[in-house]
Order: C-alpha cells, then sequence, then structure tokens
C-alpha cells in the first residue's frame, strides 16, 4: 500500500505540474502589441532575473558548504537531499516569478483591451503559475525520496534545503523590495509630490521589480519550504507515533495530493465580474469553492484509508483555521472595516498618531489568530494526539497551491498598474488596475497571514517530532521542565531569535533605501530635465543599488537560524537537549505574535494610505495623506521584509533540531 501511495503522490504531483505549465501557455498565447508596455515590462523583467540569479549564487556558495558539512556530520545522502530540496524551492520560485514578469504586461494588455472581466482572469491565471508549481514540485519531491526508501534523516535533509532557500528568499526579496518602494516614496512622493509608479521618478523601476522578487519569489520559497516540512514532519511523527502502520504515513500523503488537486481547480475556474466592488466577493467565492472541495477530498481519503472520521474532523480543522485566518487579517487590513478607518481617522492629527494607532492595532490584531491557533492545537491533539495535530496541519498546508494563486495576483495586478502609468495608457486602463491592485493589497496580507499561521503550526509539528526522537533516544518520555535552569536559559535565547533577526532586515532596509533616496536626489538634482520630462531617469543605477544592498546584507542573519541550535545544543554538553528544547519553544511563541505584529501593522499602514488616496479626509496632497505615507513608509519593512521572514526562521531551527538530535550527548 506504502509503494502504491507514493506512486501516486507523484503522478498528482506532475500533474499539477502540468497543469502550471498550462497555465503558463495561456498566459503566454497572449501577445504584448504595444511597444511602450513591453519596453517597460521588459526592464523589469531583466532587474528581476538578474537579482533571482546573483541572490542564487551567492545562496549555492552557501548551500555547497552546507552540504559538505552535512556530508560529514550526517551522510552523504541527507547531503545529497539537503540540496535536492534547496534546488526544488529555488526553482518554484524562479518559475514563479518568471511568468509574473511576463503576465504584468499582458494584465496592462488586456485592460487596455478588454476591460476588468478578461484582466482579471489573466491575472489570477499568472499567479496560478506560482501556486501550482509550488505544490506540485514539494509534492514530487517528497514522493521521489519516499519511493527511493530513504530515511528519516535524509527526508528532514531535503526539508532544510527547502528551508534555507525559504529564509535567503524571504530575507533578501524582502530588503530588497522595501528599500527601493521606502526610497522611491520618500523622495518622489513627500518630498516632489510624483503620483506612484510615475516614470519621472528613477527608483520607479526598482520598485516595480521589487514587488516580484519579495512577494512573488519570496512567498513561493517560503510556503514550499512550509508544505514540505509539515508533510516531513507529520511523516515522521506518523512512524513514530503509529509505529508499522503504514497507513498513518499514507493519510498525510493523500491530504496533500488532495489539496494539489483542489489548486487546479481554484487555478481553472472561472472568476468573473464586471464591476470594482465585485472583485473581492468573486476571488472569496472562489477561494469557498476551493476549500469545499479539499474538505470533500479529505472525506474520500479517509474513507478510502479506512481511518476514524476524527481524522478527517481534524483535516477539517486545518481548512477551518485558514477560513478563520482569512476573515481575521481581512478584517484588521481592509478599507472596508472600523480598524482601517480609525487608522485613517489619526492622520488627521499628524504622524505621530498614525505610528502610534498602527502599533496599537497590530498588537490587537495578534489576539484573535492566537485564539484559533491555540483552540485548533487543543481540539487536534484531542482527535487524535501529536499526530492528530500533524494531520490538521497538514489539512491547512495542502491548501498552499490555491492560496499562494491569491498572492501571486497581487505583485502581479501592481504591476501591471505600474506600466500602464509609466506607457502613458489611457485613463480608464489605470481605473481597472487600480481596482485590482486595491484588492491585491488585502489578499497579500491575508497569504501572510495564512503564512505566519501555518508557519507557527509546521513548528509544533516539527517541535513534536523533534520530541518524539528524543524519547526514544533517552529511552523514555522527553520532558522539559520550566523550573530546570538549561530549560529557562534555552527559552529565553529561542525568544530572542526573532527580535535579532528582524532588527538585521529592518536595519538593511534603512540602509539600502538610503542608498537610493541620495541617487534619486542625486539624478533629479543634476538633471532637472527629468521633472519636466525632457530626460529619461537613469533606472539602471538605483536597481544596482537595491541588488547590491540586499546580496550584502542578508547572509549574516539568514545563518541565525542554522547556527543558534547546534550552538546551544552543542555548548551545554548532556544539558543540551534541554536547552534546545526550551530555544524551539521561544522562537516559537516570540516570531509567531511578533511577525503578526509586523505583517498586521505594515499591512493597516498600507491601506489606511490607500483609504485617503481614494477620497478620504480630502484624498491625495493632503497632511492627512502625507502623514499616511510616513506611516506606510515605516509599515513596508514591517510587512515585507521583517515579519515574513521570521516564518521561516522559526521552522528552520527546528528542522536543524531534528538534525543534530543523533549527535546530541543526550546519556
Amino acid at each position: 500500500m506504502s509503494t502504491e501511495l507514493f506512486g501516486l503522490a507523484l503522478v498528482v504531483g506532475l500533474v499539477t505540474l502540468a497543469a502550471g505549465g498550462l497555465a503558463v501557455s495561456s498566459v503566454q498565447r497572449i501577445r504584448v502589441e504595444n511597444p511602450e508596455i513591453e519596453r517597460i515590462g521588459r526592464a523589469i523583467q531583466e532587474g528581476a532575473v538578474a537579482y533571482l540569479s546573483r541572490s542564487y549564487r551567492t545562496l549555492a556558495v552557501v548551500a555547497v558548504i552546507l552540504a559538505v558539512i552535512l556530508a560529514l556530520a550526517v551522510g552523504w545522502a541527507t547531503a545529497l537531499a539537503f540540496l535536492f530540496g534547496g534546488a526544488l524551492s529555488a526553482l518554484a520560485g524562479y518559475a514563479g516569478m518568471t511568468v509574473a514578469v511576463r503576465a504584468n504586461m499582458r494584465v496592462a494588455q488586456v485592460a487596455d483591451r478588454y476591460g476588468l472581466r478578461g484582466t482579471l482572469r489573466l491575472a489570477l491565471r499568472g499567479g496560478a503559475v506560482t501556486g501550482l508549481f509550488v505544490i506540485g514540485l514539494g509534492l514530487t519531491g517528497i514522493a521521489v525520496l519516499l519511493l527511493l526508501h530513504v530515511s528519516d534523516a535524509t527526508t528532514v535533509g531535503f526539508a532544510f534545503g527547502a528551508s534555507l532557500i525559504s529564509i535567503f528568499a524571504r530575507l533578501g526579496g524582502g530588503i530588497y523590495t522595501k528599500a527601493a518602494d521606502v526610497g522611491a516614496d520618500l523622495v518622489g512622493k513627500v518630498e516632489q509630490g510624483l503620483p506612484e509608479d510615475d516614470p519621472r521618478n528613477p527608483a520607479v523601476i526598482a520598485d516595480n521589480v521589487g514587488d516580484n522578487v519579495g512577494d512573488d519569489a519570496g512567498m513561493a520559497a517560503d510556503l514550499f519550504e512550509t508544505f514540505v516540512v509539515t508533510l516531513v514532519g507529520s511523516l515522521l511523527l506518523a512512524h513514530l507515533v503509529h509505529p508499522g502502520q503504514p497507513a498513518y504515513a499514507g493519510y498525510i500523503l493523500l491530504l496533500g495530493s488532495a489539496g494539489a488537486v483542489a489548486a487546479i481547480l481554484g487555478a481553472f475556474v472561472n472568476v468573473s465580474t464586471d464591476r470594482p466592488e465585485g472583485i473581492m466577493p468573486a476571488l472569496y467565492g472562489t477561494t469557498a469553492v476551493t476549500l469545499l472541495f479539499a474538505a470533500l477530498l479529505f472525506l474520500g481519503a479517509t474513507l478510502w484509508m479506512g481511518l476514524d472520521l476524527r481524522f478527517f474532523v481534524a483535516a477539517l480543522l486545518g481548512v477551518l483555521v485558514t477560513a478563520a485566518l482569512i476573515v481575521i487579517t481581512d478584517f484588521f487590513t481592509s478599507k472596508k472595516y472600523g480598524p482601517i478607518k480609525r487608522l485613517a481617522e489619526s492622520t488627521r492629527s499628524g504622524p505621530a498618531t498614525v505610528v502610534i494607532s498602527g502599533t496599537a492595532l497590530g498588537f490587537r490584531a495578534s489576539f484573535v489568530p492566537a485564539l484559533v491557533i491555540a483552540a485548533a492545537t487543543l481540539l487536534a491533539y484531542l482527535l487524535g494526539d501529536v499526530y492528530g495535530i500533524g494531520v490538521a496541519v497538514t489539512g491547512m498546508l495542502s491548501l498552499v497551491g490555491f492560496i499562494i494563486t491569491l498572492d501571486a495576483y497581487g505583485p502581479i495586478t501592481d504591476n501591471a498598474g505600474g506600466i500602464a502609468e509609466m506607457a502613458g495608457l489611457k485613463s480608464d486602463v489605470r481605473k481597472i488596475t487600480d481596482a485590482l491592485d486595491a484588492v491585491g493589497n488585502t489578499t497579500k496580507a491575508v497569504t501572510k497571514g495564512y503564512a505566519i499561521g501555518s508557519a507557527a503550526l509546521g513548528a509544533l509539528v516539527l517541535f513534536g517530532s523533534f520530541v518524539h526522537e528524543l524519547a526514544g533516544r533517552l529511552g523514555g518520555k522527553a520532558a522539559f521542565d520550566l523550573s530546570n535552569p538549561f530549560v529557562i536559559a534555552g527559552l529565553l535565547l529561542g525568544a530572542l531569535l526573532p527580535f535579532l533577526f528582524a532588527s538585521y532586515g529592518l536595519e538593511a532596509v534603512g540602509r539600502a533605501a538610503l542608498g537610493v533616496v541620495e541617487e534619486v536626489r542625486r539624478q533629479l538634482r543634476e538633471r532637472p530635465g527629468i521633472l519636466d520630462g525632457t530626460e529619461k531617469p537613469d533606472y539602471g543605477r538605483t536597481v544596482d543599488i537595491v541588488t547590491a544592498g540586499a546580496l550584502r546584507s542578508m547572509t549574516l542573519p539568514a545563518l541565525i537560524p542554522v547556527l543558534a541550535p547546534p550552538v546551544v545544543g552543542f555548548a551545554l554538553g548532556v544539558h543540551g537537549w534541554q536547552a534546545l528544547g526550551g530555544l524551539l519553544l521561544g522562537t516559537l511563541v516570540s516570531g509567531f505574535f511578533l511577525a503578526l505584529y509586523l505583517t498586521t501593522s505594515g499591512a493597516a499602514w498600507d491601506n489606511g494610505k490607500k483609504y485617503i488616496e481614494d477620497g478620504a479626509y480630502g484624498g491625495k496632497g493632503t497632511p492627512e495623506h502625507a502623514a499616511a505615507v510616513v506611516g506606510d513608509t515605516i509599515g513596508d519593512p514591517f510587512k515585507d521584509t521583517a515579519g515574513p521572514a521570521i516564518n521561516p526562521l522559526i521552522k528552520i531551527v527546528n528542522v536543524v533540531a531534528l538534525l543534530i538530535v543523533p549527535l546530541l550527548l543526550i546519556g
């Protein structure tokens, strides 16, 4: 039965990749006939590909060094699996971003020709490429390893490879996109009063490139890693909790396969509306259909495997948590609801109160998601012990293909609006792209909420595997006593890691943004013809500045979660495993809340600004708008750099801890 299920997972993974290829062809079939659209789109495409290529070359050096260390410490099979996982993660991000930077030109073209209905459908189809490649490659990679009958340590090595790419992609892409965005806004909007995506702004191309390397490639690597880590952790739990019973491991694979099939349905469903106010209901309707279809497939998988229906309820919990996080994040970040309206009202008394209000909103928004995660964890445990938690998290993460579709839709529509502005298309086109982009800001915020929740639950599954692995080596129960000073020390160090890590990310954005600001000011000062349209800016110079800044700043903080577990675990000898357990728990708890605060407050500041730009409190050009821009500038690195990069941080410490368990002095 196990081999048959492994083969089925491989087939589903390959079919999902084929569906992704079909989505690519449907995007590529549309010809870009406007030469100005193509010129601008090519500049964005070249900048994105250049950054990602240079980033991967840097990362390849780190990966090879770590692979050699793994080979010597754990074994060559684990080292090869590590490289395999990293390669697939890089491929998922590269494939999605490559299509996104082609789709943005076509979305601008279609908006100019066919209106809102066709534009929405095309933008979602472009986003679906990333989602389908992420879940297809993840499922295929795990199925190949299982068919080769590799050891548990080898599958953990595969997850480690995915995690390494994820933290570099999230951090580096986040530094890039927000350095460009902040630099462009501070000079272009605040100092010169230029509109969004004005071609006279020398940082405008770098800003549009950043949308792709941060929100597309970065999110793809993040959720690819979360999906892979969750499946690996849940498979380990199945082996440890239910040894000699392959049905439990097979069920995990079936849930992942069911999610891939649901993602295909969500990618090709006919989403349609002619009204800007109908975009979000149309997307949520598609989301509801996809989640319902996934739930039905989960029920079929449970019955086929002959398992108790309580495991189906556990898997259904994952679907419900996804729906709950979408609704909660939407409430706190959408312009339709009270929190954003109150934040916008605070602009009447200046930037300081905007910052205070956004900070308070971010803190408060962490409350309900924590309740949801806590309740789901307890219910899943009651339904099926620690394995039940693995089932619930797998159910949640199996939806990753469709969730990424919603996220990748955002940068595509954002870029399309920028291209329309720079190409001088008629105002009706910009109205369409602005309507799509406004919804895209909400979907990006929603998917970040999903990513944080899934990261926390995924880390919990890995921690469960860590505890069971320790118990097997201790010959009994692995307990972490809070009166033990080694556990307390580990907790404190673990709680520190996300704050230390976030500080590096925020500081890197500030340094790189300063370089962009100085360069934009220099160009506008030395070439006054740029502002009156008689000279063209040097876009390539700002692209080079943010690329160099991101690559220079990402390596040190990305290695923090890689080095922390072995340092703590080995430095304290026979007490190392106790401190390491505390480290994992501390990182999980503080990382979860810090990531929620950063991403929610950042998204709130962004949408508060857009609420004013829609006409509230006088609209653009008012002191209220200037105050909102300040809040948005602070929030940008919160929501797109430091916050999302914490997701891989809290998982990678657990993956590394699992790898080094056999090397710890446990006796």
